[in-house]
């Protein structure tokens, strides 16, 4: 089976919330959640980007929003900024839970594009540590370099809500990014910080003058990790064609987002049933990114999921659909993952 190369992944907050049984959920599945080794093994999964992500307090309001987001127009209210005192634990105890993933010898994380295609020739996950959420770190940037001595090869300034950095979407449908204001000046410093050590700087979940700040100072190519176009689905998370010409101009890279939520023309969350609404976000962000600038970004353990696909074993599914679309060998291959390899090359270097 043609390998599948992830932008964005979940995972790491299942075993947060169990940590007592993760020898279950990672080695051997429980069937809950998309993802475990089997599953991986079955789906062809390589490898990807493991996502540390600060989860937010229980609302106290006691809000359903999967009811909210079933039943459109819609805004999801965002949590309050949370500081670094609060959010490093957290971060510490999943990047625990990523390393003892490296001493079960079926993962690997790779600070190198070498690293994965070693870990990938050798049958093992080639995991990226990735921070959705700059929450981890403060303004001084200390812990960006104690992270990156860890592996952090890839960041998020913001998951949706506010950080010191900057500012994220709120989940609205209809909606356009352009939600609120740019990166802080601790913002534009983490980014310029970001590219000196050469750590991929993620848009996914940026507002829209976030990412233009990021396009104005970053040296390194433009990646959305796990979003869809906006013109198909007009959710605030997707990207708007303006956007999306600006990721090929700089040579990077969008990785499609499976949420049902963002895939759906009428941007409801409910799992749907066929292929269309993938593939016309496909088509319509290879008719503008071109074919070396697409691949895929899940979004496993992390968002409601189309019924075709299902879990991570469901991969080869997309895959044969998109063959049978009309998308030759090559492209698929593209897709699924060298083109997430080669921005990789062009942002951390050779």
């Amino acid at each position: 089976m043609t390998p599948i190369f992830d932008g964005h992944n979940d995972f790491l907050l299942r075993l947060y919330r169990a940590p007592a049984a993760r020898e279950m959920l990672w080695l051997h599945g429980d069937g809950t959640g998309h993802m475990d080794l089997p599953r991986c093994k079955a789906g062809a999964f390589a490898g990807g980007f493991f996502a540390v992500y600060i989860p937010s307090p229980v609302d106290p309001d006691g809000v359903d929003y999967d009811l909210l987001m079933d039943n459109p127009p819609y805004e999801v209210p965002l949590p309050k900024l949370i500081d670094q005192t609060a959010a490093g634990p957290v971060a510490l105890a999943k990047v625990g839970h990523l390393m003892w993933m490296e001493r079960t010898g079926t993962l690997s994380i790779c600070r190198s594009v070498a690293d994965i295609r070693a870990a990938m020739a050798a049958g093992r996950i080639a995991a990226i540590l990735h921070f959705e959420g700059a929450e981890a770190i403060g303004a001084d940037l200390d812990a960006l370099h104690v992270w990156h001595g860890a592996g952090l090869r890839s960041l998020g300034p913001v998951w949706s809500r506010p950080t010191i950095f900057g500012h994220g979407v709120p989940f609205r449908y209809p909606g356009t990014p352009d939600t609120g204001e740019g990166l802080t000046p601790a913002g534009i410093g983490l980014v310029r910080e970001c590219n000196r050590l050469k750590i991929m700087v993620d848009l996914s979940h940026l507002n829209e003058k976030g990412f233009n700040d990021v396009a104005a100072i970053s040296d390194a190519p433009l990646v959305a990790t796990h979003s869809n176009a906006h013109a198909v689905t007009p959710s605030t998370r997707n990207l708007t064609d303006r956007q999306l010409r600006q990721i090929a101009e700089s040579r990077g890279m969008v990785g499609l987002n499976y949420a049902t939520v963002f895939l759906d023309p009428n941007g409801r969350q409910k799992p749907f049933t066929g292929w269309d609404p993938i593939l016309r976000h496909l088509d319509h962000l290879l008719s503008i990114l071109g074919e070396d600038h697409l691949g895929l970004g899940s979004d496993f353990d992390g968002a409601t999921v189309p019924t075709e696909i299902g879990d991570v074993a469901g991969n080869p599914r997309l895959l044969d659909a998109l063959c049978r679309h009309g998308f030759g060998e090559a492209l698929v291959e593209k897709i699924a993952w060298r083109n997430w390899l080669s921005v990789l090359e062009r942002t951390w270097g050779g």
